[in-house]
């Protein structure tokens, strides 16, 4: 499960990252939620490039105006079998431009969110699908969905799922739709545990409105003993 991110990644440093010839300037963003408008590097007919797609998958195929958000996860392990995802998964695969995300654990005083990113601050590419769907008045909508795993061990302390995170590496084949699905498997393998750290971070960030920096600063709560019981 993936249901909030942070990107606070510079123009220059996604440029680089994903060896792309043009990046806008982009505004930190510490506490992404599904619906809203997310980054995506994708193959166009020039190359790589980077579009703002919807967070929350709509397939091409459905027929009504969606009245809730769809898809902000697919399980990888079954996104090459259902109709929904079958497609979109051999080509029309995205990566998703991430500082860190978000998890939480259940406590008896509430639900307690923890930040995961890589060690060295170094940005992640969250393996995604996007897809094309017209609306009844005939505006076509694109959206993408986070690909999911099963969770290394950083992680499942708090889910038992995580998000497919690609390397550098294998951009290009991910990216590629010419790539044959069975060629991707170990792709979506856990990410190594090693790659992520986490720590607790302000509750504040449970509410959508609030996106500033101290959303993803470490954060000390009142009984600490109780957070790591």
């Amino acid at each position: 499960m993936c249901g909030r991110f942070a990107i606070c990644i510079s123009a220059t440093e996604l440029a680089k990252l994903f060896n792309l010839t043009h990046v806008e300037d982009m505004a930190p963003r510490y506490n992404v939620a599904p619906s809203q408008k997310i980054p995506a590097v994708r193959i166009g007919r020039d190359g790589r490039q980077l579009n703002y797609l919807l967070w929350g998958l709509v397939p091409h195929m459905t027929k009504e105006t969606p009245r809730t958000t769809l898809y902000i996860n697919v399980r990888s392990e079954t996104a090459t079998k259902k109709p929904t995802f079958k497609e979109a998964f051999a080509f029309r695969r995205c990566l998703l431009p991430a500082s860190g995300f978000y998890e939480w654990k259940k406590f008896s005083r509430g639900k307690q969110p923890y930040y995961f990113k890589h060690p060295d601050d170094r940005p992640l590419a969250l393996g995604g699908l996007w897809d094309r769907w017209q609306n009844p008045s005939g505006e076509a909508v694109e959206s993408c969905a986070i690909l999911t795993t099963a969770a290394n061990e950083t992680v499942r302390p708090l889910h038992h799922r995580m998000p497919v995170i690609i390397e550098p590496e294998d951009f290009t084949d991910w990216l590629d739709p010419a790539t044959e699905p069975k060629q991707l498997a170990p792709m979506l393998a856990p990410y190594p545990a090693a790659n992520l750290t986490a720590y607790p971070v302000d509750p504040s960030v449970n509410r959508v409105q609030n996106d500033g920096p101290e959303c993803i600063q470490p954060w000390t709560p009142p009984e600490a003993s109780d957070l790591f019981e």
